[in-house]
């Protein structure tokens, strides 16, 4: 049986086993650095680097510094497997991150399919403006009529279906927002959020600095993770919702300087 759950069997013929199951790693986690794809595929960094550079000539992933993830159309169909993955952590997540929104203010939303799951619990409010780079966000509360939506414009970054650039920036400078709510690849009580590449990474840390306090929804598997690009620090900090999965003494490091945690 396959090490890695997921895709790997529906991927192009034509690649070592272990190759398939890189692509179908990818396909599933939408991102990994070397490092986690060695741990996963019980490899060396080296041979993981080779079968992705190989990988990205034959244009089945996308090679970042540090990692790989895939491609934007693979990301699009493997959009419910993510949801699916921890999905009831999510749901729980996602509800009490909705609850500590208050009626009127003015809150930013970045995409995914943690922050997703906050989404239902938002449309119920009564007077809330809610502020999106994200189409999928966009979609889940076009219909809220007590929500006042704004989407920020930008060039579509197609794996995730959000924009990104100096437009979308640009009209952060233009709003004042009380919360930001997002979800993380990986978070750490010492180097804060994080993720695998550097790629269109000035847009990710303007949206996580543009409001007045950051809450940053994880369950306990992104605590830890090897990540090689930092999105924003443990002093930016606020809030951290999470579940009873993530380890003690990461919660315990993060409350100690200042880090409110609630557990979902």
């Amino acid at each position: 049986m396959s090490r890695v759950a997921g895709d790997a069997e529906h991927v192009p013929a034509g690649m070592v086993p272990r190759q398939r199951e890189l692509v179908g790693y990818l396909r599933t986690h939408g991102a990994a650095d070397v490092t986690e794809l060695a741990r996963t595929l019980g490899v060396s960094a080296s041979t993981v680097r080779r079968d992705l550079d190989e990988l990205h000539a034959r244009g089945l992933i996308e090679r970042h510094h540090g990692g790989a993830s895939a491609t934007g159309s693979d990301m699009l169909l493997t959009w419910p497997a993510r949801s699916a993955s921890r999905a009831e952590e999510k749901q729980r997540i996602g509800r009490v991150a909705a609850g500590l929104v208050p009626e009127g203010s003015t809150i930013l939303v970045t995409g995914g399919t943690t922050t997703e799951a906050m989404l239902p619990h938002l449309a119920q409010h009564r007077a809330l403006t809610v502020v999106t780079n994200s189409f999928v966000v966009a979609n889940r509360l076009a219909h809220a009529e007590h929500v006042e939506l704004v989407v920020l414009g930008g060039v579509l970054r197609r794996r995730e279906m959000t924009t990104l650039g100096h437009l979308t920036v640009a009209a952060l400078a233009e709003l004042c927002i009380d919360q930001v709510f997002t979800g993380a690849y990986a978070i750490d009580a010492e180097g804060g959020v994080s993720r695998t590449n550097l790629t269109e990474i000035q847009t990710d840390r303007a949206l996580l600095a543009a409001g007045r306090r950051l809450v940053v929804l994880a369950d306990g598997s992104k605590f830890g993770r090897p990540a090689s690009a930092r999105l924003a620090s443990v002093d930016q900090l606020a809030t951290v919702v999470t579940d009873v999965s993530a380890p003690p003494s990461q919660l315990a490091r993060l409350r100690e300087r200042g880090v409110e945690i609630v557990m979902a």
